[in-house]
């Protein structure tokens, strides 16, 4: 049925979201055989159906992997709106050169909106990023630094709010009193929330990025501010086709790179102790090659490891020369030298 569209030996990524007849099933949780690290898969129709199959021509296989949550960043970023004073038009996307705040913005997530903020073609002038642990902002700034984003005209700041005796005040005054026209919040945590909404400008949007596990969760919001100066909400929960094809585009063109969001690297054998464990395993996303055997291992224990076995030690080099993160180089170092499972 589709054999004119698809050929042998080509790569691609799913869109598990395929909204088949209004269904919420997706790969990796609804069907038998496709998803859930499994190493063959047989595509269901619905894929298929819904044009859900994206072909990739990347350099690394682990960018295809990587596509589905950058396509959730790039839906969010479409889904923020305005309006101009007079029409009741909503214009949907950021405001091109405003004054845009990362709200718990140095976690993975975090990593990747930075990255699309700054290297999209529709960007911010002001780009906070505020996170309270000290470490991830650390981490942050060295791989998106602040000299990359003023080359690409975004003046870039990382805020620790616990350093500051008024975070609220201080992050206005760093927009020159006007505040920020999007705002994005990515932790579930009420006063995050609230904050994000005493910073919005006129026309302002806070979108709530992050998903709670409370359905009871909520949060003040100033309505004499939503009533006088047009502050607004929205929240996005995943991106759709578009958003993933625009991510894998902006991958092969090497616009963005979401190599940061990868703190850990393991094999099918890692699979079942790592998802049972992740909730008490730090760091980012866990990266699972399902064709080879290896103990999950964080990126920055190679060196370590390569004192007693030379796989990690040639892998430790190969980031090292790539700031610490992973690369195409490391994936294919990996699959051509560690233990077939």
């Amino acid at each position: 049925k589709w054999k004119h569209q698809f050929t042998a030996g080509k790569k691609f990524a799913i869109q598990p979201a395929l909204n088949y007849k209004g269904s919420l099933d997706a790969p990796g949780y609804s069907f038998p055989y496709i998803g859930g690290d499994a190493t063959y898969i047989i595509i269901p129709n619905q894929v298929m159906e819904m044009n859900c199959l994206l072909e990739y021509n990347g350099k690394a296989f682990y960018y295809g992997s990587l596509a589905e949550p950058m396509s959730c960043i790039v839906g969010a970023f479409q889904a923020n709106y305005h309006t101009v004073a007079g029409n009741y038009t909503h214009h949907m996307g950021i405001a091109a050169g405003g004054n845009m705040a990362i709200l718990a913005g140095a976690g993975p997530m975090g990593l990747g909106a930075i990255d699309y903020a700054i290297h999209r073609e529709r960007r911010p002038k002001l780009l906070v990023v505020t996170d309270l642990d000290e470490v991830r902002l650390k981490r942050a700034s060295l791989i998106h630094t602040i000299e990359e984003a003023k080359r690409r005209g975004v003046e870039l700041k990382y805020i620790n709010p616990q350093d500051i005796e008024n975070p609220k005040d201080y992050l206005i005054s760093m927009t020159g009193g006007k505040g920020y026209h999007d705002v994005f919040v990515f932790a579930a945590v009420k006063a995050i929330v609230e904050q994000g909404d005493k910073i919005l400008a006129k026309d302002g949007c806070l979108n709530f990025f992050a998903g709670p596990t409370d359905s009871e969760f909520s949060a003040l919001v100033n309505f004499y501010n939503v009533h006088y100066t047009s502050t607004h909400l929205t929240g996005t929960s995943g991106g759709n086709t578009q958003d993933m094809i625009e991510s894998l585009q902006m991958m092969e063109k090497e616009l963005i790179n979401p190599s940061a969001m990868i703190t850990h690297i393991g094999g099918l054998n890692s699979v079942v102790d790592t998802t049972l464990n992740l909730p008490r395993i730090p760091g980012g996303k866990k990266l699972i090659y399902t064709n080879i055997e290896m103990e999950l291992s964080s990126i920055s224990d190679f060196k370590k490891k390569g004192e007693t076995d030379s796989l990690f030690a040639q892998l430790a080099k190969i980031v090292e020369k790539n700031n610490g993160l992973w690369s195409p180089d490391a994936e294919k170092y990996l699959l051509e030298n560690a233990s077939v499972i």
